[in-house]
């Protein structure tokens, strides 16, 4: 079993992820063991941005973005198999995603995962009622 962020490869595209094998790491958790193949293929093409990683050639992580790409930005769906956890690898694939070239000036990027508040916490995001916001910049409301 690898034990390196070395054995591990990133990517940005829903194009790296069948729905098939998404389906697969869905299995791991309670609110998307019901995702059927036709949801999932859908819902890959109808995300801004996909990111995951693979080890030997297998789906490991994954999580997903949809964005505007100027103001706001919402991770979704992060998701590490349990026999890669505690490695490292879903801290990893959360730094790839938010230092994307495409997303890494966003002022605000939110996530609804109540389970990962420690997690996210790492990564700037603060607790808000069950959301968790990571605010780069001050927002001004009109």
């Amino acid at each position: 079993m690898p034990t390196r962020i070395e054995d591990y490869a990133f990517y940005d595209s829903h194009l790296a992820v069948l729905p098939t094998e998404l389906q697969e790491l869905y299995r791991f958790t309670r609110w998307g063991r019901s995702r059927s193949l036709d949801q999932i293929d859908r819902m890959l093409k109808g995300s801004n941005l996909c990111f995951s990683a693979r080890c030997s050639g297998k789906l490991v992580a994954f999580c997903r973005m949809l964005t505007d790409f100027v103001f706001r930005g919402c991770i979704w769906d992060v998701l590490v198999h349990p026999d890669h956890q505690g490695k490292g690898i879903g801290s990893r694939l959360m730094r790839y995603t938010l230092t994307h070239p495409a997303v890494k000036d966003i002022p605000m990027i939110t996530c609804y995962a109540s389970g990962l508040v420690p997690f996210l916490a790492r990564h700037g995001f603060e607790n808000r009622e069950g959301l968790m916001i990571l605010q780069r910049a001050p927002i001004e409301y009109s």
